[in-house]
């Protein structure tokens, strides 16, 4: 059994996902941090030193943190454009570089 999940673990696939995973993970940290140390306080000073963490509603003894809500909204947001903008280039160059090599080939 330990053979066998030995040579599982030493495939391919779940080589190349452990690697997608942990590049994934650093690069969320960078966009994280792009998100919170840049692009908000720019936001921030835009709408006159507004923060959106401070948002929130008292009712009762509870109190609802839909600033933060927001905030995490506008993250996934930003994240999501910054990993498809990524994406994008990444399938451009890869498209150049097959053109490349099949007008070498001919």
């Amino acid at each position: 059994m330990l053979k066998e999940f030995k040579e599982f673990a030493m495939q391919g696939n779940v080589l190349d996902l452990a690697i997608g995973v942990i590049i994934g993970a650093a690069f969320g940290k960078i966009v994280t941090s792009l998100v919170n140390d840049i692009i908000m306080p720019l936001i921030g000073i835009i709408l006159g030193g507004y923060d959106f963490k401070t948002m929130s509603l008292s009712i009762g003894e509870s109190t609802l943190m839909y600033g933060a809500f927001i905030q995490n909204i506008v993250d996934f947001v930003i994240v999501a454009f910054v990993i498809f903008i990524s994406i994008r280039t990444i399938n451009r160059v890869s498209k150049r570089q097959v053109a490349t090599v099949e007008k070498k080939a001919e």
